[in-house]
């Protein structure tokens, strides 16, 4: 899980540093704004899953 986190915190740097500059950047255009909150749905579902799965196998 700890492997997760971090890579979860690199991607987002990553992102950040994208959107930063006025170069190649990784933010939407043009009305495409339903794309970052589907991409932070489906991050908070694979998340959601692996905790239950972890949940799950405690038992």
């Amino acid at each position: 899980m700890k492997n997760g986190l971090a890579l979860g915190a690199v991607a987002l740097t990553w992102a950040s540093a994208a959107m930063a500059h006025p170069g190649a950047h990784v933010h939407p255009h043009d009305g495409a704004h339903w794309l970052t909150l589907v991409s932070a749905l489906g991050v908070i579902a694979v998340a959601g899953g692996l905790v239950a799965a972890r949940l799950r196998s405690r038992k």
